[in-house]
């Protein structure tokens, strides 16, 4: 006799679509929770590790709280209810209390705590939900699967398309609003069998969310007119970084993940610091490499002068797009990126130095400060001993290595890992390695250091005509180190420990928090 297959019934179809969905938004919520620790927090693996660490150990809570509910229908309403506010205005609030006092990190992770428990307790709700109404061939795993698969969705889309099209704060109030959904249909699915107060409970959130999905440009707007002194002309989150670029008059700044990376009133103090002592020291530059730099002040500068071709390689391609064709953005640079001399290669710097061929007789590195391991790798002995074998003889190279102020150790140790990188052209030497530093108001004292494959014969500049600020004198001047700046002991940074991202982190801090 054939035995007919169990009927599955429209109520247990839609707890495993809902399974799906809560487990999407909730990790929505632990990626929004992250990246907003990395942003406002700074140290992004570690902030990364905090956030996964504490959101699994509150999901176990949660999991354990969740044999405490008596009624496990009406307990997953009011968990989906209570995460649509959590997890919607996780963003919102985060952003408003860093524009307007300054401190995150206790309500981040207290919020975090909360969205965690919430989430632990939804997969034991829905298990036993499906248990109450007979569900045939129940197995738990089944809703382990439609969990995972959910996590799977969410940690693919959140970098392709979320985060580029939504933005944190539009995203925490859209996956808010996917939590209520739930919440909502679980509500009219089981109709009769929930009281009236998660009803009223969920009418109002639901209003609430969607107010502020209705003025979430205007909350960002006010936000960031907190957070930044100028009026903010353009402001985007890519994959890679949030861009904001403010005006003042004339004055123009660029912040990426919140950094300031150059203030117009004395960019040319950066840049030309930055650039003109490696191409004023190389006899005849020709093929140049720039790493970063992706809004064009660098190559501005080394386009004064006589150059035959220049590689820029920037990971982000807004940004070079952004200062390629923005009407207020790209004379800045006096429109560099028209030059047909330049070539603008969009990748990791990494994998470029890695794959590429070409020998240049000076490379720029212009990356953003080694505040985490991503960037701290392209700091090291590892990839600069890579970068050399890419540098043609006589070549150099020179790197921006933050402040000997601020983060002292930090920037010594970039020193010590150039002095510990070996010479391709003479095995068994180093290479000259020549730190020098500037003021320049944005940033306070900044740091360089260069590096070149024979020790120069005269340290003289042969610099270009027309500049703004760097002559003989300040070149002099520049290899002078004070006492509080001067020489420190500092380890070399290699991949296979970083100590690089941990004497930025704490040389910072110690200033500024």
């Amino acid at each position: 006799m054939t035995q007919t297959a169990p009927r599955v019934s429209p109520r247990e179809v839609w707890l495993l679509t809902a399974t799906f969905l809560v487990a999407v938004a909730g990790l929505i919520y632990e990626l929004i929770a992250a990246t907003l620790s990395s942003y406002l927090l700074g140290d992004s693996v570690r902030q990364f590790s905090f956030v996964l660490g504490i959101f699994l150990a509150s999901m176990g809570v949660g999991a354990w709280v969740s044999r405490f509910v008596r009624d496990p229908l009406p307990g997953f309403a009011w968990a989906q209810i209570l995460l649509g506010l959590v997890g919607g205005f996780l963003a919102p609030v985060i952003f408003a209390l860093y524009a307007w006092i300054g401190a995150v990190a206790l309500p981040l992770y207290t919020m975090l705590v909360g969205i965690g428990i919430l989430s632990g307790m939804e997969i034991p709700l829905i298990a036993r939900v499906l248990k109450e109404i007979g569900a045939p061939e129940f197995r738990f795993e089944n809703v382990l699967s439609f969990d995972y698969l959910g996590a799977l969705v969410a940690s693919l889309a959140f970098p392709v398309l979320i985060v580029p099209h939504l933005g944190l704060m539009s995203a925490s109030l859209a996956f808010g609003a996917l939590n209520l959904v739930v919440a909502g249909l679980s509500l009219w699915v089981f109709r009769g069998r929930i009281g009236v107060a998660p009803l009223a409970a969920w009418l109002v959130a639901i209003c609430l969310t969607g107010l502020g999905l209705w003025q979430s440009e205007r909350i960002v707007s006010v936000t960031e007119a907190q957070l930044y002194e100028d009026d903010i002309i353009f402001s985007e989150a890519t994959p890679y970084q949030q861009i904001t670029v403010t005006r003042f008059r004339d004055r123009v700044r660029l912040f990426l993940d919140h950094s300031i990376q150059f203030d117009s009133y004395d960019e040319h103090r950066y840049h030309e610091a930055l650039v003109h002592p490696a191409m004023g020291l190389v006899p005849a530059p020709r093929n140049i490499l720039i790493l970063g730099g992706g809004d064009g002040m660098a190559l501005r500068e080394v386009l004064r002068h006589p150059v035959e071709a220049v590689t820029l390689v920037d990971l982000d391609p807004r940004v070079t797009d952004l200062f390629s064709d923005h009407p207020e953005l790209a004379p800045l640079n006096d429109h560099s990126f028209d030059d047909p001399r330049v070539e603008v290669i969009n990748r990791d710097a990494w994998r470029f130095v890695e794959e590429t061929r070409d020998a240049f007789d000076v490379v720029i590195i212009d990356l953003p400060d080694p505040k985490n391991l991503t960037l701290s790798k392209l700091y090291s002995r590892e990839f600069y001993a890579l970068l050399m074998e890419r540098v043609a003889a006589g070549g150099a190279v020179v790197t921006q290595a933050g402040s000997p102020l601020y983060a002292r150790q930090a920037y010594w140790s970039v020193v010590e890992t150039w002095e510990a990188t070996r010479n391709p052209y003479a095995p068994g030497e180093g290479l000259n390695v020549l730190p020098y530093h500037e003021l320049v108001p944005a940033f306070g004292d900044w740091g360089f250091v260069l590096a070149t494959v024979e020790d120069p014969a005269s340290l003289e500049l042969d610099l270009p005509e027309g500049l703004a600020f760097l002559n003989g004198p300040v070149w002099a001047a520049a290899r002078v180190f004070g006492s509080d700046v001067e020489r420190m002991a500092a380890r070399v940074n290699s991949v296979r420990d970083h100590a690089l991202v941990a004497y930025y982190v704490d040389g910072w801090e110690k200033w500024f928090r």
